[in-house]
């Protein structure tokens, strides 16, 4: 897990890259990337709501370069897509970088169960992004969330549920936890460049934020959402999800017993 401060998110993914030995390290010539973004609200990304273009922009660039033969970008988002894509400028740099845009049109969903899940069973499932994929690349932001506490890496998954996906609220905890068994990604970028403190997850000011300049990379989703509880200014124990993946075999919370690299921009 290699963690990166600075507040310019293309310069911090870079020395957060680098630090894990370089992106050809996971993405090797002719993988086929998907990157799954948060494009939940048609918000514009100063609010910090969704997945920031920056960063959407330099990653599917970086994956090109590395030669990924393809990246496609794609989430469910809860507003209107072509809105929510649009407003958040994720369609325009997917589409500057060179990668794709998967938008979840009726087509693109599949009923899927999790094996031995108790949430995710015949649920409508985004697969026609997954389609021919093998590498998957998570970007989230880092998050207050009214249910859950914070949304992050983990949370970020709930994207690919189609449905009426909110019945889960009333169990957010073992749906986030079931959603980190369904996924086990190559990668996970955390944007706490800026975190939204408050009234997440969708904010809707400016004060919602906070300039905390980081931002994480890691091959481990648990350890990920760990260190970004310390952006909300609290700690892993806070969000029972986390030690619900621990101990579903999903990753480690303790962070500090990885090997990290930290960095300064």
């Amino acid at each position: 897990m290699a963690i990166a401060h600075g507040s310019d998110r293309a310069v911090t993914l870079s020395a957060a890259l680098a630090a894990l030995g370089g992106l050809d390290q996971f993405i090797r010539p002719g993988d086929r990337v998907l990157l799954k973004v948060n494009a939940a609200f048609a918000t514009p990304p100063s609010l910090n709501a969704t997945s920031h273009p920056t960063l959407v922009e330099a990653l599917a660039t970086e994956c090109l370069k590395v030669g990924a033969a393809e990246v496609r970008v794609s989430d469910n988002s809860i507003n209107d897509p072509d809105s929510c894509f649009r407003l958040t400028g994720i369609a325009q740099a997917a589409t500057k970088a060179g990668a794709k845009l998967v938008m979840p049109t009726p087509s693109a969903f599949q009923s899927f169960t999790l094996p031995q899940g108790r949430l995710i069973v015949d649920w409508p499932l985004l697969t026609a992004p997954l389609a021919g994929i093998n590498k998957v690349i998570g970007l989230a932001p880092v998050k207050d969330h009214q249910r859950s506490g914070a949304s992050m890496t983990m949370k970020n998954w709930y994207g690919l549920l189609g449905g009426r996906r909110n019945v889960f609220h009333q169990d957010i905890n073992n749906i986030i936890a079931e959603l980190a068994r369904m996924v086990r990604p190559t990668l996970v970028v955390l944007d706490g460049t800026n975190t939204m403190m408050t009234n997440g997850p969708t904010g809707g000011s400016v004060a919602d934020l906070k300039a905390t300049n980081t931002l994480i990379v890691s091959t481990d989703q648990v350890a990920a959402d760990a260190f970004g509880a310390t952006l909300l200014d609290q700690t892993a124990a806070d969000f029972p999800y986390i030690a619900m993946a621990e101990a579903a075999g999903c990753g480690t919370a303790d962070f500090a017993s990885l090997k990290l690299a930290e960095v300064n921009t």
